[in-house]
C-alpha cells in the first residue's frame, strides 16, 4: 500500500538524521545565531513542518539566524537529545514533555506554547467483536511508547472502566509498539484495536475499514486536552530571550495561517512528505487527520495536570511525589513560572 509503504520507509529515514544530527553536533561549537529544532515528519506537527516549509520563521529571524530542522519518530529521543544540549527547540506531546521536566536535575524543559490539541482516537479492528469498553477483556490493544500520552490515556480509561493490564493481573493485553508496527499489526488482524494519534488513526480507518470507537477528545472536559507542545530547552531559553519571543511571534502566525487555508496546509505537508520521506499521504487521510486536529497556540494547561496525575497514577513518575512548578513559560515576563492557567 502506498501509505504504508511511505511510513515504512519512512523510519529508517528518520533514524538516519537523528544519528547524523546528533553525530554532527558531538563534533562542533553551535553557532550563536543557529535555531536547533526538533520535530515529528506527522500532521499533528504542522506548525513547524508549515511553517519552515514557508519561510514565516526564517522571514521573521532574518538571513543571519539559521534555522536547523531535526527530525524525529519519538518524543523520549527528542527529550534525551535535549538534555545532551543538541536541540534548543521541540515539538512534543505532554507526556515527554512532564517525563522531561520531572527527570532533569534542573528542570532543563519549559513548556513554552500549545501547538495542537486532539488528535488521538480508539480504533477498533473490521474482524474483532469491541463495540463498548465492556467488549475489552480479553482482546489486545496496543499504543505507542510506554509513558507517551496515548500508553497514558489508555491505561487510565482501563482504570477507570474497573479494568487493568494483563501484565497487571487484568485481562487485558496492552501492548507498546511504535506506530508504523500498530498498523503492521492490524493488517494482520493480531491486534484488536490501537489507542493511536493522527494521522495513524485515520491511516486505519481509510485504508484498513478500522471502526472509530470514539475521539479521545469526548474524554476531556470541554472536549480538549494538549496533544502537541512547543518546548525549549531552560537553559536556552533563559539565555536567549529576544529569539524565544520572535519563535513565538512566528509560531502564532503560522497558526493563523495554517487555519485559514487548510487545502494549502494539506499540499504542503505532502510536499514535505515527498521531500522528507520519498513519498505521500492520500489527501483524503491528510484532510481528515487536520480535520480532527485544532492547531493552536492553546497548551490546555488543565490537561497537562491531568496528564501528570494520571501518570503518577501508574507509577510513571517516580515514588519521591513531584511538582510541576516553573513548567510553564509566563510570555509576559519572559520567565518559566509553574501553576499559571
Amino acid at each position: 500500500m502506498k501509505i504504508r509503504s511511505a511510513v515504512l520507509a519512512g523510519v529508517g529515514v528518520i533514524a538516519l538524521v537523528i544519528i547524523i544530527g546528533i553525530v554532527s553536533e558531538t563534533n562542533k561549537q553551535t553557532s550563536e545565531n543557529t535555531i536547533r529544532v526538533a520535530f515529528f515528519p506527522n500532521i499533528g506537527h504542522a506548525i513547524p513542518i508549515v511553517g519552515l516549509e514557508r519561510g514565516i520563521f526564517e522571514d521573521n529571524f532574518g538571513n543571519s539566524t539559521t534555522i536547523e530542522r531535526k527530525l524525529f519518530d519519538s518524543g523520549p529521543q527528542v527529550i534525551e537529545t535535549l538534555f545532551a544540549k543538541s536541540i534548543d527547540l521541540a515539538y512534543v506531546g505532554p507526556g515527554p514533555a512532564i517525563n522531561g521536566f520531572l527527570k532533569s536535575e534542573n528542570h532543563d524543559v519549559v513548556i513554552l506554547s500549545g501547538a495542537a490539541t486532539g488528535g488521538a482516537s480508539f480504533i477498533v479492528h473490521p474482524n474483532s467483536q469491541i463495540n463498548s469498553v465492556d467488549d475489552f477483556a480479553g482482546k489486545r490493544i496496543a499504543a505507542p511508547q510506554i509513558g507517551n500520552s496515548q500508553d497514558v490515556s489508555l491505561r487510565n480509561y482501563l482504570s477507570e472502566n474497573g479494568l487493568k493490564p494483563y501484565q497487571k493481573g487484568g485481562t487485558v493485553i496492552v501492548l507498546n509498539i511504535p506506530n508504523p508496527d500498530i498498523y503492521t499489526l492490524f493488517t494482520k488482524g493480531e491486534i484488536d484495536a490501537a489507542w493511536i494519534p493522527e494521522p495513524w488513526a485515520t491511516i486505519l480507518v481509510q485504508e484498513l475499514n478500522g471502526k472509530r470507537l470514539f475521539y479521545e477528545e469526548e474524554l476531556w472536559p470541554e472536549n480538549k486536552f494538549a496533544s502537541v507542545l512547543l518546548i525549549g530547552r531552560q537553559e536556552y531559553v533563559v539565555a536567549n530571550p529576544e529569539v524565544v519571543v520572535t519563535w513565538l511571534e512566528s509560531h502564532q502566525q503560522t497558526v493563523n495561517w495554517i487555519n485559514d487555508h487548510p487545502q494549502e496546509t494539506r499540499i504542503i505537508f505532502n510536499q514535505f512528505m515527498q521531500n522528507t520521506l520519498g513519498q505521500t499521504l492520500s489527501d483524503s487521510v491528510v484532510d481528515e487527520a487536520l480535520g480532527n486536529l485544532v492547531i493552536t497556540t492553546d497548551s490546555v494547561n488543565d490537561s497537562i495536570y491531568t496528564f501528570a496525575q494520571r501518570a503518577d497514577s501508574l507509577g510513571y513518575l517516580g515514588r519521591d511525589g513531584y511538582t510541576l512548578d516553573g513548567i510553564f513559560f509566563d510570555k509576559t515576563t519572559n520567565e518559566s513560572l509553574g501553576g499559571n492557567n
